[in-house]
């Protein structure tokens, strides 16, 4: 017992000092419990098959694939309508949605689907994701008091009850308290909820203001829309089954041609392929040609083949997409061997299958006649090809070096023609939550494996970059020290001391000691366990005083759910803390008195919606 108290204590002290990552303490606090014999192998291992804990992986997959198509953007935008351009009425926005969504998808799953959607509103509008993500959490949390299945706690007290004879407890019986919750939790965080705004703006704005360019930006400062326009082939075009080399354009016509793309299917089933241009790219009818020259040399080029001009200008020019293609700048070192060559005597298309589009020297693009233009020192080189071959030109660094990681840039491009069937499987997989006729974590591994299939992620390797281990293994990590609490005793000495202690004060008073000690519990295991280990407890203390248990159940899921103190008490805590930025001290000055308020206020109310 001595070897788990001060082991939960150090690791406490970790958590709190913020110097050693969360899940480093987490794991050193598992190791010395597990060497010093309180749990063995298997135990201490447990968590790292736990349902939660696999489910929040599939969660972070789900969840990246929302970001990937631009489906966060487009649900972000919304909500900022909502929000009418007034943050006070945004962060109402945020939180009641994620609260009446929480009643009804387990916690972890809801703020899954909204991380991504929140992180986009706040770019969109320019605010500080910190403020929204913590309240994010503890509103999923307070969204699952609204039902039976919003949380797991309301399902454990739900089971205990019947057995010790009550009346099945109904979908919305936890309703009354639920809604009371939320409306007070909501105006807490509204003040609470700026310790974080000012904690960390400074640091958002600079991240920001540091930030490397975006495909978009570069596109705009070579002025690759200027004189860009898109040409459909149909399918009976003459030159449908030609190559590039064949066609001969900037020979023929004085035309560059930027991108060959496919769209095939419709809906849910659209599919984008591009190619890069090469000499043996061959033109499919129905594909369409993304070209940039004279306006008169275009329209000569259509007319000699029967193809199709797009009207809008203007949409053609924002309609230039990096799927499967993308840029990169590349700058030569200083006793490089393309020194000196001129851009047509490089062949860089023949010899690694990309394409140089512009040359940045002095502050000044050159895009026109490249072929002539000498390779100098300082010179910026902007190429493009496949996101693969760009990847490898980045290996040779005897020559020049790459800007930015190519790798990074393509996992940030944005699949947006795949969003309509992201949200599709995102409904899909909400409705079988709600239904609950298979288990969640299979539903959402489900979800998780549909959205890499259908293609939502460019490859397996994207979708695993979404997953946040820091996050995965504090969880994993932590859950086993329900195992140590146990098996030492020190889980019931604490319940069962407090309790005694406090039960000659009245019923009120013996459910605030049993409220008050499952709050402590959850702080170091899980709601689940906690509501486990306490639901009979409770049970016990209300029969043995002759008052119903009843309330005194209402008071172990409340507290149980109700944790904002510590980052792992609820997979929610953990999920948000990488991307907000926070620190352990910060669940503490936001949790702190958002908990113990709530705590205070539902000591009060339960007794008048669930008598003695």
């Amino acid at each position: 017992m001595i070897l788990t108290i001060i082991t939960l204590v150090l690791a406490a002290i970790g958590f709190v000092w913020g110097k050693i990552r969360a899940d480093i303490v987490a794991l050193v606090a598992l190791l010395v419990l597990t060497v010093g014999g309180v749990i063995n192998t298997q135990e201490a291992l447990s968590g790292f098959s736990n349902p939660i804990v696999i489910m929040m992986v599939g969660l972070f997959i789900v969840g990246g694939a929302i970001f990937n198509t631009g489906l966060a953007k487009m649900l972000g935008g919304r909500l900022s309508r909502l929000g009418g351009g007034n943050a006070t009425r945004l962060f109402l926005v945020v939180v009641l949605v994620t609260g009446l969504i929480g009643g009804f998808v387990s916690n972890t799953g809801t703020v899954a689907l909204m991380l991504p959607i929140v992180v986009s509103m706040t770019a969109s509008a320019g605010s500080n994701p910190s403020r929204f993500l913590m309240p994010l959490a503890f509103a999923s949390s307070i969204g699952g008091m609204l039902t039976l299945i919003g949380t797991p706690p309301n399902l454990v007290i739900a089971e205990v009850w019947e057995e010790y004879g009550g009346e099945a407890l109904t979908m919305f019986t936890f309703l009354p308290g639920g809604i009371i919750c939320l409306v007070a939790g909501t105006l807490l965080l509204i003040p609470l909820s700026r310790l974080l705004d000012k904690k960390h703006g400074d640091k958002g704005s600079q991240t920001a203001d540091s930030s490397q360019r975006s495909l978009a930006q570069i596109v705009e400062e070579y002025s690759l829309n200027r004189d860009l326009w898109r040409i459909d082939v149909p399918a009976d075009s003459p030159i449908a089954g030609l190559s590039l080399g064949a066609l001969a354009l900037r020979a023929n016509y004085g035309l560059d041609v930027l991108e060959l793309r496919v769209v095939e299917g419709r809906g849910l089933l659209k599919n984008v392929t591009q190619e890069a241009p090469a000499a043996s790219t061959v033109v499919d009818g129905g594909s369409v040609l993304f070209v940039r020259g004279p306006e008169d040399a275009v329209q000569r080029f259509v007319s000699d083949y029967g193809l199709y001009l797009a009207d809008d200008e203007d949409a053609v020019r924002k309609n230039l997409k990096f799927y499967d293609i993308g840029l990169a700048e590349i700058v030569p070192l200083p006793n490089s061997s393309i020194l000196k060559e001129t851009i047509a005597q490089l062949d860089f298309r023949k010899r690694f299958n990309v394409n140089i589009l512009g040359v940045r020297r002095d502050g000044e693009y050159i895009i026109d006649n490249l072929g002539a233009v000498k390779v100098r020192k300082a010179d910026v080189l902007l190429v493009q090809g496949t996101w693969k071959a760009i990847g490898e030109i980045s290996a040779d660094t005897r020559n020049w070096v790459v800007l930015g990681q190519p790798e990074s840039e393509a996992s940030k491009v944005t699949i947006d023609y795949k969003a309509p069937l992201a949200g599709a499987i995102m409904l899909a997989m909400i409705a079988a939550l709600v239904v609950g006729k298979l288990p969640a974590v299979v539903v959402v591994l489900l979800a998780s494996v549909a959205m890499i299939l259908s293609g939502c992620f460019r490859s397996v390797a994207d979708a695993y970059r979404t997953i946040n281990w820091e996050s995965v293994v504090l969880i994993a990590a932590m859950m086993p020290m329900s195992f140590a609490l146990e098996k030492t005793g020190v889980s019931e000495a604490v319940s069962s001391s407090l309790v005694n202690a406090l039960g000659n004060f009245g019923p009120h008073m013996l459910m605030a000691g049993i409220y008050v000690t499952t709050s402590i519990l959850t702080l170091f295991i899980s709601n689940t366990a906690t509501a486990v280990l306490m639901a009979p407890i409770a049970v016990q203390s209300a029969v043995a005083y002759g008052v119903s248990p009843l309330p005194m159940l209402f008071a172990v899921t409340f507290a149980a759910s109700l944790c904002f103190m510590s980052p792992f008490s609820t997979p929610p805590n953990a999920l948000v803390m990488p991307a907000g930025e926070y620190t352990f001290m910060d669940y503490i000055k936001v949790g702190g008195p958002l908990q113990l308020i709530l705590g205070v206020l539902m000591i009060l109310v339960l007794p008048l919606i669930f008598p003695f």
